[in-house]
């Protein structure tokens, strides 16, 4: 189920790995937790940083908290 947000589609799994990064948690660390290597974290980050405007995953987790997708 995609999540529509002021014109940009978020995947589950797009709001998954935000939230896991919202926790503190490192990127490699995110990675082990969905089973994904540290480089598909950077990687999808990159790609929902790019769909939502934003220049950082920082960035990117409060995109989405202040939309309370996570």
């Amino acid at each position: 189920m995609d999540v529509l947000a002021e014109g940009v589609e978020l995947t589950h799994a797009d709001l998954e790995l935000l939230a896991e990064l919202a926790t503190g948690v490192t990127v490699d660390r995110v990675g082990r937790r969905l089973d994904i290597s540290g480089r598909t974290v950077r990687r999808r980050l990159r790609c929902i940083c790019d769909r939502i405007g934003v220049a950082t995953a920082i960035e990117a987790v409060a995109w989405a908290c202040r939309r309370q997708l996570i």
